[in-house]
């Protein structure tokens, strides 16, 4: 953590670099939009599920990486150390990975009707995210509650 003259805490070193990454990845999500543009006019094949699908995980990879650029800035207000503070900067940002993989990946193909095996990808996010934010949120808190 590095004061600032005001007496705020910076994101330290690594999270700035995995700021600027994230920030980066949000290039696909651009790109991805570009897709279902394509997808809306009919100009990229996709059924149904598959429409549904490619949003969700549109969606959730903008979203989620937003969300891990707002945990990363606060991250140095929180008590957390060592183990718990690399689950802290890391559960969202691969939850921001898996989750998009799951949905795009398990309905691959000409017209599935079903998503393939591919779909745990999705489970293993949610598993990471929840994790993420628990470690985040409580370190939050508790920085907050030392801080007083």
């Amino acid at each position: 953590m590095t004061p600032t003259p005001e007496g705020c805490a910076m994101p330290s070193p690594i999270d700035t670099i995995l700021i600027g990454a994230l920030l980066l990845a949000l290039v696909t999500v651009e790109s991805g939009g570009w897709f279902l543009t394509r997808v809306s006019r009919g100009l990229a094949p996709a059924n149904a599920l598959q429409q549904s699908f490619f949003r969700a995980g549109h969606a959730h990879a903008g979203v989620l990486l937003i969300l891990s650029v707002v945990i990363l800035v606060v991250l140095p207000a929180a008590a957390l150390e060592g183990g718990w503070l690399w689950v802290a900067r890391l559960g969202v940002p691969v939850a921001a990975l898996l989750m998009p993989a799951g949905f795009f990946l398990s309905v691959l193909g000409r017209d599935p009707q079903k998503p393939g095996r591919a779909i745990l990808l999705l489970w293993l996010g949610a598993a990471t995210l929840t994790i993420g934010l628990l470690t985040a949120g409580v370190g939050l808190v508790a920085g907050g509650v030392q801080a007083l």
